[in-house]
């Protein structure tokens, strides 16, 4: 068995607070913090929410306790698995925060009972695959919360709600983050670096056995370094490939997502992400399909439709859906101009990097075709497609709508599709669901006002992902 740490423990007097003995497993909390100071906090406060502490401290450690309690009474281990948890200064401004961070001490691999050889494991699995602590002097995850949330310079006005009941108001809920960050410290990451590629002592993750790029097929354990770090980009084409997780899709996603789907020619068929438009009718089912045509206004071969339409974009794009190019003026101008000229819809090629595309602001009551953003790298690959076409037709065709084949979350072969946004975002990337899911889900790279405290369908789909690796 080899081990690799990943995080260095902080040094601290430590008090343990163990999860309840009925649970399937035994979290414990290992109080980290110095005297006054998070846990130990002894400012007064009234009970909330059905958390009955008296003092900051004890209620911050029964939110704790809560959290550790759910996953405890989901997960399955015979070995207890220990969380070092402190408050600290994490960064924030006025308006944004880090509301906390979990993650493995440890991780391991080949060792007896791994269920994948050649993988490594973080170190609370690694615990509940051999049935004993693979390193006993080390806490199995390392968390640390914001102490200063809610102050006027640390996303004033929001601090984290302390009652158990998810009755958070514009708060932040506490038992959600912690949920969600010991999700992190139980595996629900990999210890491959997204941005350059590089695997942690050039081993895969056991994450990387099941994370998937449509684009190349493969898995992130066969690919180069440049590839990995390529395919974290490539956002609504990184996708969870564990049957388990992938099983529930049907069970917990709300189906239909809004989408451009290429119909044909069959070399292009599939389904584009797109940024809806805050202006214009709401896309729906079973949408509207129609064929595509560019718009090409300006030098060199620009749509910009920033003005009324020559007679020959007019006649081109008269009863079809009209391709612009984003840049110059705003949506609800573009969106005009190519309705007066006859247009059924509108699609919104980015002129920058970036994925997924965002989606079309404005606000204009007599625009009356649906629009929609998609991202720069499709619109090249759509301008290609419409390269071969006369002055009146392509014959690339694509529905605008609601596509109900999908889930909303995942792609057309029913697999739940990752957090893969160009830029990379560090510490949020690869290793959370895709934020288009619908209803959210606790693991997606930020905290949604509507997520409940349960981990497993129908509510959520942390567990089944957990299950996936091992779990």
């Amino acid at each position: 068995m080899k081990r690799f740490t990943l995080n260095a423990l902080a040094a601290a007097a430590a008090c343990l607070f163990a999860s309840s003995s009925f649970a399937a497993a035994t979290i414990v909390i290992v109080n980290g913090d110095p005297a006054n100071i998070g846990f130990n906090d002894p400012t007064v406060v009234a009970p909330v929410g059905g958390n009955t502490g008296t003092t900051l401290g004890v209620q911050r450690l029964n939110a704790f306790q809560a959290a550790a309690n759910k996953w405890g009474a989901t997960l399955t281990s015979t070995t207890p698995i220990r969380v070092l948890a402190t408050w600290e200064a994490l960064t924030c401004t006025s308006t944004s925060a880090v509301l906390g961070s979990a993650g493995a001490t440890e991780v391991f691999r080949d060792f007896a009972g791994a269920p994948q050889a050649g993988a490594w494991f973080g170190k609370a699995q690694t615990g509940k695959l051999t049935g004993a602590d693979p390193d006993a002097g080390s806490a199995d995850i390392r968390a640390r919360f914001n102490i200063n949330l809610g102050s006027p310079t640390c996303l004033a006005g929001s601090p984290f709600y302390l009652g158990l009941d998810a009755n958070h108001g514009t708060a932040v809920d506490l038992v959600t983050v912690l949920t969600h960050e010991f999700g992190h410290g139980l595996g629900f990451q990999t210890y491959t670096n997204g941005s350059t590629g590089a695997q942690l002592d050039n081993t895969p993750s056991i994450w990387d056995f099941f994370l998937k790029d449509t684009t190349t097929n493969k898995l992130w354990k066969d690919m180069t370094a440049a590839e990995r770090a390529a395919s974290s980009l490539k956002s609504g084409k990184l996708v969870w490939n564990g049957p388990i997780a992938n099983s529930y899709v049907n069970t917990v996603l709300q189906q239909g997502a809004p989408a451009l789907t290429l119909l044909s020619p069959a070399s292009i068929a599939g389904s584009l992400q797109v940024g809806s438009a805050s202006f214009g009718p709401a896309l729906s089912s079973p949408g509207m399909t129609g064929e595509i045509m560019p718009v090409v206004d300006t030098a060199p071969n620009l749509g910009l439709a920033c003005g009324p339409l020559s007679p020959l974009n007019a006649a081109a794009v008269n009863g079809k859906i009209a391709l612009v190019d984003r840049g110059t003026c705003a949506f609800t101008i573009k969106a005009k101009a190519v309705q007066n000229a006859g247009a059924i819809g509108m699609i919104v090629a980015d002129n920058a990097p970036g994925s997924p595309p965002p989606g079309l602001g404005g606000a204009d009551p007599t625009v009356t075709i649906p629009a929609v953003r998609i991202s720069q790298e499709d619109g090249i690959a759509l301008k290609v497609a419409l390269a071969k076409r006369t002055r009146l037709h392509s014959n690339v065709f694509a529905n605008l709508g609601v596509n109900l084949a999908l889930r909303a979350g995942a792609d057309l072969a029913g697999r739940l599709l990752m957090f893969a946004p160009n830029p990379y975002q560090g510490g949020s990337s690869v290793s959370h669901y895709d934020v288009s899911a619908f209803p959210n889900l606790l693991m997606e790279p930020a905290i949604n006002n509507d997520l409940t405290h349960e981990v497993t369908p129908p509510n959520d789909l942390s567990f089944p992902l957990l299950r996936d690796i091992g779990w």
